[in-house]
């Protein structure tokens, strides 16, 4: 039990500098998705900034629960009661994901109206639209310096267009989707109404901007509460039967068995609706690739 504990916490240790560095080991193992759920698996982990697969995103989520389960397991004595804790640690790296991917997501449309802002003063400065577009990869606000630093050079060999195309597919962001769309109209027309566009889209990105910033601090607390309330439980559960006792005793037998089963059932239950019900609501991209993500 203490050797087969000892490795599982090296195998965990192990794979959560993985995921926090972005690396895995190259697993040749093929993971069967439809290609539409492959494509939109691929741009929420691209979304969240990371270059894992998504055939490593979920042999390593596998992974993290398979040892979280042998781990627990040799702590409690009792297969059934590492069940849920299992479950629940091999959703950790979606968890760990999508709140990067949230986080990256806030950072970038937040520097929108800025960089609106900025390509709206180096036109007045004298600059063409594409000058101060490509401006953003030196001046503009940090989240767009990275996406535009190759703008330049993409530009001139095939075009502001396709620039601006893999611009978007390498942000992956509906409201990033809808700037670039109307920086190419704005490229395709020129004119005067340039400036006069753009301010309109600044001033509609930031109101955009506050809606959802009021949704999220809505619905932040009702997802700490739910999620605490589900593991306290298991917590308690998992350090009753840590040591020798009536209750690991209790969780050998099939009455104990069945309590678990139960209980793992509704609490799964009840995290998968308070989840749903508390979901931020995303922008679908109307404006976005239809094919793989760049």
């Amino acid at each position: 039990m203490i050797l087969l504990a000892s490795l599982a916490v090296g195998l965990v240790a192990y794979l959560a500098v993985g995921l926090l560095t972005g690396y895995l080991p190259r697993i040749g193992t093929r993971v069967q998705v439809p290609r539409r759920g492959r494509v939109e698996r691929q741009t929420w982990l691209l979304q969240a900034g990371t270059e894992l697969s998504v055939a490593q995103f979920v042999v390593g989520s596998l992974a993290a629960g398979a040892v979280a389960f042998a781990l627990v397991a040799a702590i409690t004595g009792s297969p059934v009661v590492a069940i849920v804790p299992a479950a629940a640690l091999g959703f950790l790296p979606r968890a760990y994901f999508g709140h990067r991917r949230a986080r990256r997501l806030s950072e970038l449309q937040q520097a929108w109206p800025d960089g609106i802002r900025h390509i709206i003063g180096g036109i007045q400065s004298g600059m063409s639209l594409n000058q101060s577009i490509a401006s953003l990869a030196t001046n503009g606000p940090e989240p767009l310096r990275l996406a535009f630093a190759r703008f330049a050079v993409v530009a001139r060999m095939v075009g502001v267009p396709a620039a601006l195309e893999v611009v978007k597919g390498q942000l992956s962001d509906s409201t990033s989707d809808r700037v670039i769309e109307v920086l190419l109209l704005a490229h395709e027309r020129g004119g005067r109404i340039v400036t006069e566009v753009l301010r309109d889209l600044a001033e509609a990105t930031s109101k955009d901007l506050k809606t959802m910033e009021e949704i999220a601090s809505d619905r932040l607390e009702p997802k700490i509460n739910s999620r605490a309330v589900f593991a306290l439980p298991w917590f308690v559960l998992v350090m009753l039967c840590a040591s020798a006792g009536p209750f690991r005793q209790f969780y050998k037998t099939a009455a104990g068995v069945v309590v678990i089963l139960i209980a793992a059932a509704i609490s799964l239950l009840g995290i998968w609706i308070v989840e749903r019900l508390s979901r931020d609501p995303m922008e679908e991209r109307v404006f976005g690739s239809p094919g793989a993500p760049r």
